[in-house]
């Protein structure tokens, strides 16, 4: 089967992402949203960022402007999944919305098409129950931010087929991404390794070891990571990283796995960091400093 038409779901950071990136690669996506503010917003985020390429000549004008040709903007999968060879859900990390969105993908895409979820966590078998098309449902899980990132987790459900793996495969390859294999445990691998760390860096924060600067500092100068824990917590959203906590919890029954209490209270507090402007740090727009949030300093 070729893919020539791709359907996204969702166009907050990840969504926009997604059809930045199949965009500028020659696929025809539609980009999807419940509400026009959205896809508007989606739309100037993706303009900027090819905006940015073409002052790096990282591409041409002309590859920006067949980029934004190749997105159209719709607020029902109805009106445009219908004729959609690969679907790429990016909606919010729960459950119930994606199973709802699957289930409605299965009655209005046609039988050849895959429907893939960029969930992070979310067990990949257990949504593809609500579909009548189980091989044909498989995970594409997309780093941020998704135009720069290479990786894709491409996750197997249990039923996936060899198929629709090779069809997806040859897709993020197209994509200049690299596709690694993993199969379907919570976490996936990715977010199994990195969540821990991350709760533990906040259970470091809470315990008084040390401060939010000291403990980013540790990980980025004594282990060479790109970015601080805490700091890449507040990227990637707390309300995200507690979301992923959980279903690691209840997916294996582990304590090692459960949220630290200060991750439980900045959420429903609404410090979700980068997307609330305040978590660990604070975060002002256009600004590249970081101030730490001052409900961490020391008294």
């Amino acid at each position: 089967m070729s893919v020539k038409n791709i359907t996204v779901i969702g166009s907050g950071t990840m969504g926009n992402g997604i059809a930045h990136v199949c965009a500028q690669h020659g696929y025809s996506v539609s980009l999807v949203d419940i509400a026009q503010i959205a896809l508007d917003k989606a739309v100037l985020t993706i303009t900027k960022n090819l905006d940015r390429q073409v002052q790096r000549n990282a591409i041409t004008e002309a590859v920006k402007i067949q980029t934004l040709g190749n997105i159209k903007t719709f607020t029902s999968v109805r009106d445009c999944a219908p004729t959609a060879d690969l679907v790429i859900e990016a909606a919010s990390e729960n459950f119930n919305i994606k199973e709802k969105i699957f289930r409605e993908l299965d009655e209005i895409c046609a039988p050849h098409c895959i429907l893939a979820s960029n969930t992070s966590s979310i067990s990949i078998t257990r949504i593809a129950a609500a579909t009548k098309r189980a091989d044909k449902v498989i995970g594409m899980h997309f780093m941020n931010p998704v135009p720069v990132m290479k990786l894709i987790e491409v996750i197997r459900g249990y039923a996936t087929s060899d198929t629709t793996t090779q069809i997806v495969f040859e897709v993020s390859k197209a994509l200049t991404k690299i596709p690694v294999e993993v199969n379907d445990y919570p976490g996936f691998v990715a977010n199994r390794i990195l969540m821990p760390m991350i709760n533990e860096s906040i259970y470091s924060l809470y315990e008084g070891v040390a401060g939010v600067e000291e403990i980013d500092t540790v990980m980025k100068l004594g282990m060479a990571h790109p970015m601080g824990p805490l700091q890449l917590a507040d990227f990637i959203g707390l309300d995200v990283c507690l979301a992923i906590l959980k279903v690691l919890h209840e997916g294996f029954g582990n304590p090692k796995y459960a949220p630290c209490p200060l991750l439980v209270n900045m959420v429903t507090a609404g410090y979700l960091g980068v997307k609330s402007g305040e978590g660990f740090y604070k975060h002002e727009a256009g600004s590249k400093e970081l101030i730490v949030s001052t409900m961490f300093l020391k008294k």
